[in-house]
This record gives structure tokens, sequence and C-alpha cells, in this order.
């Protein structure tokens, strides 16, 4: 929190209803964010215990610098995956930022388990344990409407976070949604949300917090503005937003498709950017605090009776990642089935990506006869909608055996019945939408949530020269740009404008409101909370030498041709050796 010597931490015990507020100083040299949450998780966490057990704890974190400066908009969650078994990680946008630190909590830790489900609210001077009976099992969307209707007593700004049915039951990659359009999305805090009986939190913020040297904060501020807006990352992600990238990577043999048989989709031109922003965006929406406006929104028309001509009109959010694994990932090629479907895993909860990625091998292996339609209870096919709307209801409500296997991701599920293969996921959470090179597969093994975002090795691939790089050469690239993004992660950033947060430009914020730090102090930093997420996950029992690959991974040609199985385990390997250096901070 700016002008102050500690973190504030506010601790919740959901089992006897009772917070506690620490001021943590010790905690000031991991800036906030993804540092102050990491050094927490490890601090309350039970190793010997399982994800799900009421224990754990879930750890909220604001940036260093939220909500004063243009794009840092996001909230961290960090948390034990009950995908993966290890390090949860996940960032969502919208107004929770902006309402922790209104309502003056740098994190929040919540563990034990409510004997009745309930919803927080979160303020300045309270914490309320909200009887949610009446909410549990409705949708997200419903259940954010309810609170925003009950809560109007209240003053100030608003952030409500909430699981869905996925959420209630289980499910190891269900999510929670933020507001409206945001999500803490991959590895499963929706489940760890529904362990512990809660549906929601409301997060709500009425304090000020008036800046001391307003004359060379505005002159940062601006100088930040402008490179936000007078940079092609406006036109970039406000225009077409993120899924102008289906054709590039579509042309370049990139873009995941039918279960990763192919590179590429025949009817990448009917579900681009274009193509969605000419015939169904609607609107376009920004994060508290970002002046892009990244956030497309889409609208489709169902017909909800027999006769009459009635219809829905409903509005969708979508991106990239969301045409990947629910549109090219399953062969959907209309921009109309896309967003039917987006809107399904919403209602339940889900994180779309793992969704998409579990319904491709499962309609793989019922293609191959290694599942029958006796546990599918549909006909899934690739390019058919219909079965798989039904079959993301399967999933959230475990509606069978194989539907709660699959709802515990889909390397589970592999192991379960076969087409190990085929299952396309990288150490544990389903694979996102970038078939570019060693880059993007190691980076997402190695990175410490398993994500694309860990250190982007997609862009890396691109950035590489057609993969020419030597192993040791690509293990260095990837390793210092997870270290760098984990210092950003402090701030929190979007990390579209990482380009824009440059270190100088990083020190001159800081020194605006009264934090002198040095360019040393910030590498200080990233290698300090790398270290922290590299004992977690000792901890947890993870190693990189265990990590195997789906062998489909070698089998399509990726952007950079048909990659070497051998190379990448080699690159692998190399990134393992390097992280000895970690082991003494």
């Amino acid at each position: 929190m700016i002008y102050q010597k500690a973190i504030r931490v506010l601790f919740i015990d959901m089992q006897a209803q009772k917070i506690r507020i620490e001021e943590r100083s010790d905690l000031k040299i991991y800036l906030g964010g993804v540092g102050v949450a990491s050094k927490l998780l490890e601090e309350n966490m039970h190793p010997e215990l399982p994800p799900l057990d009421p224990a754990q704890p879930i750890v909220f974190a604001i940036g260093a610098l939220s909500t004063i400066y243009p794009v840092l908009t996001k909230t961290v969650a960090m948390f034990i995956s009950p995908l993966t078994g290890e390090l949860g990680e996940s960032y969502a946008g919208g107004r929770m930022a902006m309402t922790m630190f209104l309502a003056g909590y740098d994190a929040v830790v919540i563990y034990g388990k409510s004997k009745k489900p309930v919803y927080l609210t979160i303020s300045a001077n309270d914490v309320i344990f909200n009887d949610a009976r009446a909410v549990w099992k409705k949708g997200s969307d419903n259940v954010g409407r309810i609170i925003r209707d009950e809560e109007r007593k209240y003053g100030g700004k608003r952030s409500i976070i909430r699981i869905g049915p996925a959420g209630e039951n289980l499910v190891s990659y269900a999510c929670v949604t933020v507001d409206r359009y945001r999500h803490f999305g991959r590895l499963g805090l929706g489940a760890v949300f529904g362990s512990k009986l809660l549906k929601a939190v409301s997060v709500v913020g009425d304090r000020s917090a008036p800046i001391e040297n307003f004359k060379e904060y505005f002159k940062v501020y601006r100088m930040i503005y402008d490179k936000c807006t007078d940079t092609d990352l406006m036109s970039k992600y406000h225009d077409a937003g993120t899924p102008i990238n289906i054709e590039p990577l579509n042309e370049l043999g990139g873009l995941p498709t039918l279960n990763l048989r192919q590179g590429s989709f025949e009817h990448a031109d009917k579900v681009s950017g274009d193509a969605f922003s000419q015939n169904y965006l609607t609107r376009k929406m920004a994060c508290t605090g970002c002046p892009v406006g990244c956030i497309h929104i889409g609208q489709f028309r169902r017909k909800f009776a027999e006769h009459g001509y009635e219809y829905e009109t409903i509005s969708v959010g979508y991106d990239y990642e969301l045409i990947f694994a629910l549109g090219t990932f399953l062969g959907l090629a209309s921009p109309n089935d896309i967003l039917e479907l987006i809107e399904e895993v919403e209602l339940v909860g889900m994180d779309s990506m793992s969704a998409g990625v579990a319904l491709g091998w499962a309609t793989e292996a019922l293609e191959k006869g290694i599942v029958t339609l006796d546990d599918t209870l549909v006909p899934l096919k690739f390019g058919h909608l219909s079965e798989y709307r039904e079959a993301v209801r399967h999933i959230a409500n475990r509606k069978n055996e194989f539907y709660t296997n699959l709802g515990k991701g889909v390397k589970h599920a592999a192991e379960t019945y076969g087409g190990t293969e085929f299952a396309m996921h990288i150490a544990g959470n389903e694979m996102p939408g970038y078939h570019t090179g060693y880059g993007a597969l190691v980076g997402t093994a190695a990175g410490a949530r398993h994500s694309h975002l860990c250190n982007g090795g997609y862009s890396i691939d691109q950035s590489m020269k057609g993969g020419s790089a030597s192993p040791e050469d690509m293990a260095d690239a990837l390793l210092k740009e997870e270290v760098e993004r984990c210092m950003l992660n402090s701030l929190i950033m979007c990390l579209f404008a990482r380009k824009v947060y440059d270190r100088p430009t990083i020190l001159s914020a800081f020194a605006a409101v009264g934090e002198e730090m040095t360019d040393s102090e910030l590498t200080d930093v990233s290698r300090r909370i790398y270290a922290t997420k590299l004992r977690i996950k000792k901890a947890l029992g993870f190693d990189l030498k265990n990590v195997r690959f789906p062998k489909r991974f070698f089998e399509t040609p990726s952007m950079l041709g048909v990659l070497d199985e051998n190379t990448a385990y080699e690159i692998l390997l190399k990134y393992r050796e390097k992280l000895a250096e970690f082991e003494t901070i």
C-alpha cells in the first residue's frame, strides 16, 4: 500500500467465522501482488494435505501500485491447485483490485470450511458471513445479480466474485467469475471455493488515498497513459482484440485444431477476429483503471420457444483463448456456435481452456472406442454444438463416473481410460492455444503455474528465428522472461502492457509516490519471488524431471515443423539445471 511501511493482511477463518488483521513490514521486500501472495501461501499452506482440505488457504493480493497507474488492474489468487496438485496461481481484472485498495487491504487469506454455504462481504471495518443457502446451486450470473441487489445498502465501490455449479461440485478446473466478464480461470480456484462452502466474496471499498506529490505523480501517470494509447497496444487490443491472432497463427500452423490433429483450421477466416468484430461485436469494456479496453462482448440470438418466433439475445465475452478452446479445438466453424458454447461454460463456471481441451480428448476417445456412448451419454462429434453444450453440463454436475473423471482433468481421464498420447495437457494443465514450437511446449511445462503466461514461450518461438536456438539458449530465454515476469506481477499489470512498463518507467512510477528503488532492487525482487515459488513447488513434490509430454505434440507439425521429442526434453533438462542458482535465495 502506498505511503505505508507495512503490508496489511486480512485473515478470514471460515469455520470459526473470525477475522484478524496483521501489519507485515517484513513483506515489503516482496513489493505486492504475486510476491506477497506467494510468501503468504508458503507460510499458510499444508503440503501434507490434499488441495481441497479445509486447512488449505486461498490468498488474494493486489499490486504494489494497484489502481494508481494505468493498466495495473489485476488481482492475483494463490492456492494449491486441485487440477495439478501443486502451485495454483491465477489473475483477474475487473474491479477487485480497486475495491481491495479502497477497503485498505493489500492481501486477504481465507482458510477453513464453513458449516453452511456462505458469501463474504469484506469492507474496511468488517467482514460479514452471509447465509448463501438460497443461492447455492445457482449459476454465477444470477448470484451476481442477487448479491448486487442485496448490497445496495452499502456505499463505495464493489466487486463481486463467485462460483457456479462446477465449483460447488468440485470440478478440478472450476473457475471464479469476477464482476461480469473476468475470471480467475485456470487451475481450479472455483473448486477450492466450493470445498470451503464459499459461494461468493463481495469486496466493498470507500476510503480515499490522496497523492502527496500530485504534480510529479501526474507527470508520470500521463507519460504511461500516452504510452498505452499512442502505440500499437491500443490498436491491437482495443480494436479487434486478441482474436486478431487467429489468422496469423493459423497461417503459421500454430493454431491447435481438432484436438491438435492439425495446426491449422480450414475455417479460420470464419472465426477470425475480423469475422467476430464485423458480425457479432456489440461493445468493448475495460477493467477499472485501464484506458485500452480489450474486453470484447459479442451477442448471439437463440430461439427459446417452439412456435411464435420467440428469441432471446445473449451477450458473451470472447477472446483468442476462448475461440481456440471452444472453437477450433472442437471444430466449431461458426462464431454463433462458439459464443453459445462459451455461454454454457460461463453459466456452470468452468475454465474455458480446460473444458475445451477435455472435450477434445473425449471426442477422439469416443471415435477410437476407448470410451463408449454409455460413458459420454451424448454422441460427441467434432463440429457439433448441441452435444458439447450438454456435455459441459454433465461435467459440471458430475453426471456419471465418466464425467466425474473428466472433471478431474484430461490427464486424469486419460490415465483412467487410455488415450494418453492424445490427451493434450502439459504437466497436468490443459494446453493453451499455441502450437508454435519448443518455447510454447517447454515454457508451459517449466512455468511455475504451467501457463503460457509464465514466460511467454510462444512469443519466444516467434522471436528466435525459426527454432534455430540451441537448447541452452532456449532455456536461458525462458528462464530470464519468467523471472522478470515475477517482478511485473508484483505490481500487478496486465501483461499486455509489459513493454509499456519497462524498468525506467517502473522506477519513475515508484519514485513519484515516494518509493525510491534501484534497478538492482527490482532484480532482487524478481529472484526472491521466483525462489519462493520454487520452494512451494518442491514442498508439494513437483520435479521437472518427472514431466512427460503427450506424443501428439511431436506428431502434428507446429509453426516450426515437427518437433523433436529429445530436443524438448533436453531443453527441459537445461532449464532444470539452471534452477540451482535459486536454491540459496
